[in-house]
């Protein structure tokens, strides 16, 4: 691992990666990608962030959304009595992105190039010698300071008006803004979680509306802008990782090219050229309540992804700790 990281404009490190990767950054053999950036000081740090000892629980139920989207399969639960007063559960049709969920390192790779460092279908088996799966996440487990952009809130302070349900990109600047309105100041190694208000407005759709919400091609959602300039602010902050309470972070759907043709979405940049977890749908509601209450935007913040081999994501099981 590399001790100087990077500027973007300084990536690739290798003649040989891709434009804009990290490839090799944090060796030539790394499955774990920017989480590298929790180092035990960093750790230690965020952990006297604690200072109330309130917890918030960012997993949105496992029933929602409902339907799933993007045609996923809903949860199927069982509770399978073995005797009298003795249960076990049983799941079926577990789709670990249908609800909060972290984005792995085999999820969305770029279209050319294939999964960070250099990974490619073909190494992505499930089976022993797997390559980049969950479990090198859950393993090393996920720590460190977190950090909250309510942006919701501050583009109801700043007369930005936009619907979470529709497709509105607000721009790295504009996030930038919101962290300096809060009084944030990044640190090497955050993981940025951002609020739009979008699980708040699913919650307030009737059955018919989450219904048609689910059909190919209804979902429209707002988020992070797609861009170079995004990406670059992304990456010269070095998150450790980052998450939102919408279901792809940025903006959906992607904007399109200047040439009218459909635009790409930047998880193929940030998960497969950077190796940055993107964690999605995260219920922000009560924790943003509570730092607008003290202005405390900062906090320690835990993750336990499932330590399945191969595995391609998770329900984040994530925790911010006032």
């Amino acid at each position: 691992m590399n001790t100087q990281l990077p500027s973007f404009d300084e990536l690739p490190i290798k003649p040989s990666a891709p434009p804009h990767s990290a490839w090799g950054v944090f060796g030539d053999d790394d499955q774990i990608g920017t989480i590298n950036l929790l180092t035990p000081e960093r750790v230690a740090a965020a952990a006297q962030l604690v200072t109330n000892g309130e917890v918030f629980a960012l997993n949105w139920d496992l029933e929602l959304p409902d339907p799933p989207l993007f045609k996923r399969a809903a949860l199927q639960h069982t509770i399978h009595r073995r005797r009298h007063n003795v249960h076990d559960d049983v799941y079926n049709d577990f789709n670990t992105q249908s609800s909060s969920q972290w984005d792995g390192l085999t999820h969305y790779g770029h279209p050319v190039h294939g999964f960070y460092n250099g990974v490619q279908e073909a190494d992505v088996t499930g089976q022993p010698g797997t390559r980049n799966g969950i479990e090198h996440w859950a393993r090393r487990g996920i720590a460190g300071r977190g950090v909250l952009l309510d942006f919701k809130r501050y583009a109801e302070h700043a007369g930005i008006i936009y619907s979470p349900g529709e497709r509105f990109g607000f721009t790295a600047e504009q996030l930038q803004a919101c962290a300096d309105w809060q009084g944030v100041k990044f640190q090497i190694g955050d993981t940025l979680i951002v609020r739009t208000g979008w699980v708040g407005w699913y919650l307030s759709l009737n059955t018919e509306q989450r219904t048609q919400l689910a059909q190919p091609g209804a979902l429209q959602s707002a988020g992070l802008e797609q861009g170079e300039a995004s990406l670059r602010f992304l990456w010269d902050n070095h998150f450790a990782a980052i998450a939102c309470d919408n279901p792809p972070f940025e903006a959906y759907p992607p904007a399109p090219n200047a040439d009218g043709t459909a635009g790409a979405m930047m998880h193929e940049t940030i998960i497969g050229l950077f190796g940055m977890p993107i964690g999605e749908m995260f219920q922000l509601d009560a924790l943003a309540e509570a730092c607008a209450a003290d202005k405390r935007y900062e906090f320690l913040f835990t993750s336990a992804p499932l330590n399945k081999l191969g595995g391609v994501a998770s329900p984040p099981n994530a925790l911010a700790i006032r």
